[in-house]
């Protein structure tokens, strides 16, 4: 089987290394048969191409480099693309995929550092810290008490590794979670779970609310201003999804208004935020440069992992764990 890894030109934090490749292959000894090439321009993927029957590819680059329809006469014997990201939202559309070829998400490799950050960001905010940096800004000494999280209740919008790693942290720390997910099912480190339809029924009983659900156009803007405004005066929020998934402006006026009490995002509409933008000024508000989910010692290692995974689904006929329904867009 013919794989290519396509990393990003300059990429020196998170490209997939030849070292990386063979430490994977000696954790996954079943993974024999396998010729690999690597490559970070775009002569380098061309020629790789035809022979190619998986891509690894970071996934923001898939629908420039392949429009509608140019995906088989480029790459004939291709049968998998595998996104590094576990939202694969900025290749949608997917009119570009062909039926014969399967796209796999990440997901999977970021439960672990995800549950950490938010657990981080929950404390963060239970204790008080957005409030605190704005009076260290003003030199201002005014001491803020807080409780423990015990008891509290956090509501987190999506259960997959992200929101599912901070369901089991928050639940280490005695807090009663309330997942929101497509459907009701149980979760293992919910005391609750709830359709999506339910949102509205559920805001009012957030002190804290964690949004961390993949964007699709189902989610896009699913944190609303009227729905900011079922959330309780005093409640916090942490954003690990997308910035595209509330009204971010509505969040920075109800934090200036106090019916928020602080917020902690690391994500933000554009990416990269510039300078002059009003998220990084709202007083409670804690802004990070997406970084929440990559643990840079182990991303790459479970990544190939994660692929090995998939691949060996492939060759025993089960379906690939990490398959992407372009319909739902996850």
């Amino acid at each position: 089987m013919r794989i290519h890894v396509q990393n990003p030109a300059g990429e020196s934090q998170f490209a997939v290394t030849e070292a990386q490749w063979s430490a994977a292959l000696s954790r996954n000894p079943d993974m024999t048969g396998l010729e690999v090439s690597f490559a970070s321009d775009e002569e380098g993927l061309t020629q790789a191409l035809p022979e190619a029957e998986v891509l690894l590819s970071w996934v923001r680059p898939l629908r420039q480099r392949f429009p509608a329809g140019a995906l088989p006469g480029a790459a004939p014997r291709l049968k998998v693309i595998a996104c590094t990201s576990a939202g694969v939202d900025s290749a949608a559309p997917f009119e570009w995929l062909p039926d014969s070829v399967a796209l796999l998400n990440n997901r999977g490799t970021h439960a672990d550092k995800a549950g950490e950050f938010g657990i981080m960001a929950i404390l963060m905010l239970q204790t008080r810290m957005p409030a605190f940096a704005d009076q260290q800004r003003r030199g201002e000494w005014k001491p803020l008490f807080a409780s423990t999280l015990e008891g509290r209740r956090v509501v987190i919008v999506g259960l997959g590794s992200l929101g599912g790693g901070v369901a089991r942290r928050a639940r280490q720390f005695g807090m009663r979670v309330i997942g929101v997910r497509n459907g009701p099912e149980p979760h293992p480190d919910c005391d609750e779970t709830h359709a999506t339809e339910a949102l509205d029924t559920v805001l009012p009983r957030a002190e804290f609310l964690v949004l961390a659900c993949p964007l699709t156009e189902r989610t896009r803007g699913l944190l609303s201003r009227e729905r900011i405004a079922l959330l309780p005066p005093g409640a916090r929020v942490v954003n690990i999804a997308r910035g595209a998934v509330w009204d971010q402006d509505a969040i920075c006026d109800a934090l200036e208004a106090g019916h928020l009490e602080g917020c902690v995002t690391d994500v933000a509409v554009p990416e990269p935020l510039p300078a002059d933008h009003r998220l990084w000024r709202t007083p409670g508000m804690v802004v990070t440069p997406h970084v929440s989910a990559d643990d840079h010692a182990r991303y790459n290692d479970r990544t190939l992992d994660i692929l090995f995974e998939n691949i060996r689904a492939m060759r025993a006929g089960r379906p690939m764990p990490n398959r992407v329904d372009p319909v739902k867009g996850y």
